[in-house]
Parts: structure tokens; sequence; C-alpha cells
């Protein structure tokens, strides 16, 4: 065999797709929104995105898995953390962003995945190290440049900062005693601020006035004497 024949036929066969990745991430999406993560399934998802079960299965060992990225797709980009804000200003904005999400159909889906965790264990861990794991390590290091920012009067430990910032919020989608509103949003931040010794109204109020853009103001023309 030449190596010209090596190389045609190492070629055969069908590349994967990153438009049919993302076409099975839409279709997995788009069930989610009548359906529940329980019932749904790789079948459904296949004859949804118009693909055969065996190319889902190239990516994705689970209907699980397929879940976790159709909603990590949907999720994160609603719910960045602002680049563009001091660290306290940006947690806030972060965690009233999140929480009007989570009032929403990303709620839905994270109380499901995480209500299958309790039984299938792998559910879980997949869940913590595809989406819990990164997110959790982007909050750590905006509250750390906060920390050193020295604008966190109170001294701090960074994993139980965050637990205390997130946990109601995860407390109220599981549980559902309260809703995820702006109310509580509100609240919420200006209480865990409060602890810290932050006046959130201060610091947003000042975050405004350095963001906010400078009106441009022309001298008046000269009259010329008459």
């Amino acid at each position: 065999m030449t190596a010209s024949a090596t190389i045609v036929r190492r070629s055969v066969g069908r590349p994967r797709s990153e438009a049919t990745r993302t076409e099975i991430l839409a279709a997995t999406v788009r069930l989610l929104e009548t359906q529940s993560v329980q019932s749904i399934t790789i079948e459904g998802i296949a004859r949804e995105a118009g693909v055969g079960k065996a190319t889902i299965y190239r990516w994705w060992d689970s209907k699980a898995l397929v879940v976790i990225d159709a909603f990590m797709e949907h999720h994160l980009v609603k719910t960045p953390m602002p680049r563009d804000l001091p660290p306290g200003a940006a947690i806030a904005q972060h965690l009233r962003t999140l929480i009007r999400e989570y009032a929403g159909w990303s709620g839905r889906i994270v109380a499901q995945i995480i209500a299958e965790g309790q039984s299938d264990p792998t559910v879980l861990r997949e869940f913590r190290e595809r989406f819990h794991y990164g997110r959790r390590a982007v909050v750590r290091e905006v509250l750390e440049a906060w920390r050193q920012e020295s604008n966190i009067p109170v001294p701090t430990h960074i994993e139980t900062l965050s637990d205390l910032l997130y946990g109601p919020v995860y407390m109220r989608l599981l549980l559902g005693h309260g809703p995820l509103d702006a109310d509580f949003a509100n609240n919420h931040i200006n209480y865990v601020f409060s602890l810290l010794g932050v006046d959130l109204k201060l610091l947003e109020e000042g975050t405004k006035r350095v963001t906010q853009p400078r009106a441009s103001h022309k001298a008046p023309a000269k009259r010329s004497a008459a």
C-alpha cells in the first residue's frame, strides 16, 4: 500500500461537525422548554435534531451530559461576570442576573439536574465538573480581587463568602419557600454586603460616576467687539 493510499483511507469518514453539535444542543433546549429532564430521551433529542443516536454518542455518553451542556450553552451567555466593573459591583450585578435567570427556564433545568443527581451521583459529579467548578472559579477570582483592593473591611474567607452569596439562591431554587425576584435579589445582596461592612448603594453610585462618560463642554465662542 502506498503512502498516498494510506492518507486517502484515513481521511474516509465524516468528520465531527460543530454545526451538528450545536444543533443537537439547540434541539435539547427546545425539548426542555416543554418537557422535564427526566422525560426527554436520547431518541427524542436525535429526532428533534434530525440526526442518528450514534451521532449524539460521538460527543456525549449519556442524556444527562447532553442536558448539562445544553444548559450551559443557553445559560452562561445570559449570566456573565461583568469585566468592566469593579469587583464588588460586578458580583452584585452578576447575582441579580443569576437570580432573574433562575426564576425561569434556567432555574427549572438546574433544579431538575440536581434532583436527578440525587439518585445518580454521576450526574451530580458531571454537573459540578462541567458547570459549577468553572463558575465558582470565576467568582473566586473576582472576590479575591475585591479583597486585594481592600474594599472589604471585614476579614473574609473567600470560599465561605462564596457560599454565603450563592447558597440562599440555590435554597430558594430547590425548596421554593420564597420567590427568586428583584426584592429578594436586592435584600439579599444588601444584607451580605452590609455584613462585609460595604455600603452597596455608595459602591454602585461610585461605579456609575466612574464609568459614566463625561459630557464634552465646549468653550463658548468669543464675540468679536462691535
